[in-house]
């Protein structure tokens, strides 16, 4: 089947959804959950296919870690799935209603954004999250995941399918390009006729590739320098599993902790403090010429001096750079300087520098006194998300239901003319 094929058969798909009631695709969200779980044997089997291959191509430790699934993951995903269906349907919205002064009655009416193009790399659970989120907020979606977990998402894409078809919704709501050759990419990337907005999930380089090549709106985001700046205020005892969580809990992922700024006037007592607990770990550091010294020999093998481009790398795995600053302002344009706009945050108890920090970072996601793990739609509350933004346009951090649609105007008269 050609591309153009399955472009055409996913906004045929689209118009049928625009009828769907919010009952049936809940129903239908039940179902993929249902068959998922069921055929987790099969699901995974396929996955450690993938796993095999990755290793014999020498694929990164961060990227195998992506491509993962086991049973607990994969637990999580139809949990999160389930989710979805408890979550209010954007779809039909109506808001900023308003009756004008010659009658004319005017309301905004939410509506999906149409066809997604969602282009990513080894993240088999991005297949069932844009299903979900897809399907609820009644979209159609074409996946093109990588040759990395090309088996998995066959797997995957075959048991949503199956769900829809027993829910007699349009089969071709989720497809799913079978072939891993990269110009097919590129055609995909052109196909404005069918595809209304393309959403790319990978590295920078995939990014760039989308973004110089595409005819089609494209959401840019997902790559995350993301920081957490220890003020002079901050509680230690409490900042250090904060800092902990943020760059262990899973380090391959894009919110993870990337580098930590540390006040001057606790650099001293905290810095120890924090590689005494993260070299435990197996946490190593990228450091700042006063780190190095404070440190001194304790942790040599754990310990490098920071190179010229150090703080502009997403480590994605136990690699952490420190830094030591003069104050909130030092770290204010540290962070203007080297973060991509993802998730950054401050460790503080002074009110007036949390609120200077969330006025002046402009990030996706501030946090204060927080992991920066928590940009995520699950942990947000949003039950699943097809990716995280940096964009202004159209929405910025996890993008689920909501952020999956537009709105159009509708206005009602009585044969009204204009004078």
């Amino acid at each position: 089947m050609s591309l153009e094929q399955i472009g055409q058969q996913a906004k045929k798909a689209a118009r049928k959804l625009a009828l769907v009631s919010t009952t049936a695709k809940n129903d239908a969200l039940e179902k993929m959950a249902d068959r998922l779980g069921e055929q987790a044997e099969t699901i995974l089997a396929a996955n450690q296919e993938d796993l095999e291959q990755a290793r014999q191509a020498g694929l990164s430790p961060a990227m195998i870690d992506r491509l993962m699934l086991n049973e607990a993951r994969l637990t999580n995903i139809v949990s999160d799935l389930r989710k979805v269906c408890e979550l209010p349907d954007p779809a039909g919205e109506v808001f900023d209603e308003q009756i004008l002064p010659n009658g004319l009655r005017v309301h905004k009416q939410r509506v999906p954004l149409g066809v997604l193009g969602v282009i990513y790399e080894a993240r088999p659970n991005v297949t069932v999250d844009v299903a979900g989120l897809a399907l609820k907020s009644g979209n159609c979606a074409i996946l093109r995941g990588g040759s990395e977990t090309i088996h998995s998402n066959q797997a995957l894409v075959s048991a949503i399918r199956q769900a829809l078809a027993e829910s007699d919704l349009p089969v071709d709501t989720i497809q799913l390009i079978p072939s891993p050759d990269r110009r097919l990419v590129l055609e995909l990337l052109q196909m404005e006729d069918y595809v209304d907005m393309i959403i790319p999930r990978g590295g920078a380089g995939l990014h760039e590739l989308c973004r110089q090549n595409s005819r089609i709106p494209v959401m840019t985001g997902g790559i995350g320098i993301c920081h957490l700046f220890v003020d002079d205020s901050a509680d230690l005892v409490a900042a250090l599993p904060v800092i902990r969580n943020a760059k262990i809990q899973r380090p391959s992922v894009c919110n993870a902790l990337d580098t930590v700024l540390v006040h001057r006037k606790v650099a001293s007592a905290f810095i120890p403090q924090l590689a005494e607990v993260l070299t435990k770990d197996g946490v190593t550091f990228r450091v700042d010429p006063l780190v190095e010294e404070i440190l001194g020999q304790r942790y040599a093998g754990a310990v490098r001096p920071a190179g010229p481009q150090d703080f502009d790398i997403e480590w994605l795995s136990l690699i952490l750079g420190i830094k030591v600053v003069e104050g909130l302002e030092e770290a204010v344009e540290h962070i203007a300087a080297h973060s991509t706009g993802h998730s950054d945050g401050i460790l503080t108890e002074d009110e007036e520098n949390a609120r200077r920090f969330i006025a002046e970072v402009d990030s996706a996601v501030v946090y204060v006194n927080a992991s920066t793990r928590f940009t995520d739609g699950a942990q947000l509350g949003l039950g699943a998300e097809v990716a995280i933004s940096t964009q202004r346009l159209h929405a910025r951090g996890p993008m689920a239901l909501r952020e999956l649609t537009t709105y159009k105007w509708v206005v009602e008269g009585n044969y009204h003319i204009r004078p």
